[in-house]
């Protein structure tokens, strides 16, 4: 296609050891059907990234678009982020478990993460933080299309969780704890690309997912504080069960079912219920949502402008402000950080 003599020359061409010339990057572009960026944007990751997304109803084509979207912000951070002198982990953590494991050692593999990481008493308020500053997993927030609530993302040398903020607070910690469950499994449990976020344990990885999640934000160490719930009226077992969920920073349902899993509700109890009564764990409207992206995400883009490798403009334009509003996102994750245009 090129009309080279050899192979050598396309193997040197792939490997690096020889540029390809102006007029040899044009023909490339219609000979191979692709955009010009496709070669010499450094922020795509085109078959590069592998995905698993968290959603209800969303439609394939609104997943698809977003997905090219989502990976610009990641294939971003991951180029600006070697510029500006930052490093992924030497070592890619793992969980050992596989499609064999029980429940139960998904559930102990939980309790064992909230130790060793030291999540306290309230382990949603620092999973994020422990996920990006021990494990090396990039955590965005996002404004996500209606539909669709997380996703995790593989590229070779990134692990990301996005999640979507427009989900009640107790479902984005959910969301986040199942996505980490994906990301420490992935080699041994590749997860689907679309996931049904609503079709409860129909699979075996989710239903391990789910009770590794659980656990994680609802270990029996946090529990303990609330005291026995088997012997009390439905009122005020529902007033406990949305005055422990604010408080563990869960929804309802979450922890109804968690403690049923310990034994310390039964189904019956649980179903007796009524859902209504969890609605925004019994508060009248829900929190206000966290800022947009992450700080770590953030501080990336800011140092990338300082040192010149990109344009306020384009960091504007990929995160889908306008250059005006870009320093009051830098503000909201306590970035000072000055927009001269």
């Amino acid at each position: 296609m090129f009309g080279f003599k050899d192979r050598q020359t396309v193997s040197a061409i792939e490997t690096g050891v020889r540029r390809v010339t102006a007029s040899e990057l044009l023909l490339a572009v219609d000979k191979l059907n692709v955009s010009l960026d496709y070669f010499t944007d450094p922020f795509r990751v085109d078959g590069e990234g592998l995905f698993s997304w968290r959603q209800r109803d969303a439609g394939r084509s609104e997943l698809a678009q977003y997905e090219q979207t989502a990976a610009r912000w990641i294939g971003a951070y991951r180029a600006l982020a070697g510029q500006v002198g930052q490093k992924g982990p030497l070592i890619r953590p793992t969980l050992g478990l596989t499609k064999s494991s029980s429940l139960e050692e998904a559930v102990e593999d939980g309790e064992r993460f909230v130790a060793e990481f030291e999540l306290g008493a309230v382990p949603a308020q620092r999973l994020a933080t422990v996920m990006q500053e021990r494990l090396g997993i990039l955590v965005l927030i996002v404004d996500a299309y209606q539909g669709i609530s997380g996703a995790a993302c593989r590229l070779p040398e990134l692990d990301v969780a996005l999640i979507a903020r427009g989900e009640v607070a107790g479902r984005r910690n959910f969301d986040l704890a199942h996505e980490l469950f994906h990301i420490l499994t992935w080699d041994a449990m590749p997860p689907q690309r679309v996931e049904d976020a609503s079709d409860f344990g129909s699979d075996r990885v989710e239903k391990l997912a789910d009770s590794f999640a659980a656990t994680v934000l609802m270990p029996k160490t946090s529990l303990k504080q609330f005291g026995d719930w088997g012997q009390m009226d439905r009122d005020s077992l529902i007033a406990r069960l949305n005055a422990a969920s604010s408080e563990l920073e869960v929804t309802s349902s979450a922890l109804k079912w968690r403690l049923v899993s310990l034994g310390q509700l039964t189904k019956a109890q649980a179903r007796a219920l009524p859902e209504a009564a969890f609605r925004n764990n019994g508060r009248k409207s829900e929190l206000e949502p966290p800022p947009l992206f992450s700080r770590p995400f953030m501080e990336v883009l800011a140092a990338a402008i300082d040192q010149g490798h990109v344009s306020v403009r384009r960091v504007a334009t990929l995160v889908g402000l306008p250059i005006e509003d870009l320093a009051e996102l830098f503000a909201t994750h306590g970035i000072d950080h000055a927009i001269e245009l």
